[in-house]
């Protein structure tokens, strides 16, 4: 199978290493080549690491990598079989993207969206097959999580989703359907939790160290929410919020004042240096 995966950033990148593990052709896109070198390089060293643990061979590394290829340009989607795109969290954005691809591709091919948040139907009304339009949203680290989250859109055919689970199972993946609402199961239940740990630091019920070790320590979770919230990003926690607080016009999807400050600020997370905690 041919595969494309539209965006080399830490997501797009994951889902090209277990598509080509998977033994999939899979080209790796992005606006810019530097992008794409870049998302390589992180491949490359995310195999680099299993091969020095012994998990894998020097050998193996090399048939994974041959099946990457750089796909400068949309138009290495003429001839794929799947295309996921995994672009930043913007409708317009991914419309546009998709529309494109519904020209480019053949008529075969299954368009894919890596969405945390945003409407399958939505986006599949900016092509002319939205029966093959689906969505896989992988959990971060790709190569490292196992569930997939498959989301139908409202005119998504059986077909489209039976070959999207066979495909998630393909690549070592754990499928659940899910409906095409605000955040879907995952984010719907994860980001209120870290929404609301964001609203007792800024209740000062207690310090981010504090939050964070109540949960690791208290409920078990491998990191706390605010830790996790700065990995994921703070402005993908505050689109997502943003996108389930208008979708249910529910006030209890209504993000923290503060999280809206923090992204204001330019304080995402580890991706910019400082969130909730410092990083170097």
């Amino acid at each position: 199978m041919k595969v494309m995966v539209i965006g080399a950033g830490q997501m797009g990148s994951g889902i090209a290493q277990v598509c080509a593990q998977a033994g999939y052709e899979t080209y790796l896109n992005d606006i810019a080549p530097e992008f794409i070198e870049k998302g390589m390089k992180g491949i490359e060293k995310n195999l680099d690491k299993l091969v020095q643990k012994g998990k894998m061979t020097e050998e193996r590394k090399a048939e994974i990598l041959a099946c990457l290829k750089a796909g400068e340009s949309l138009e290495a989607a003429a001839d794929c079989d799947l295309v996921i795109e995994a672009a930043v969290e913007n409708m317009k954005i991914k419309q546009d993207i998709f529309a494109r691809l519904d020209s480019i591709c053949k008529e075969s091919t299954i368009l894919a969206t890596n969405t945390s948040s945003l409407p399958i139907t939505e986006i599949a009304a900016a092509t002319k097959r939205p029966e093959k339009v689906i969505g896989m949203h992988f959990m971060q680290p790709v190569p490292v999580m196992t569930l997939v989250e498959i989301i139908r859109g409202i005119a998504t055919s059986d077909e489209t989703y039976k070959f999207i689970e066979d495909a998630t199972k393909e690549i070592g993946k754990f499928p659940v359907e899910v409906r095409d609402v605000p955040g879907f199961i995952s984010n719907r239940v994860l980001q209120i939790m870290i929404n609301e740990a964001i609203y007792c630091v800024y209740e000062g019920v207690a310090t981010p160290e504090g939050i964070d070790e109540v949960m690791k320590r208290g409920m078990n979770h491998p990191m706390g929410p605010l830790a996790l919230a700065d990995f994921i990003g703070l402005d993908t926690v505050l689109a997502i919020m943003q996108t389930m607080h208008e979708g249910y016009a529910d006030s209890k999807y209504r993000p923290c004042p503060l999280l809206r400050q923090y992204v204001k600020a330019g304080w995402l997370g580890r991706k910019s240096g400082k969130g909730f905690y410092t990083y170097n």
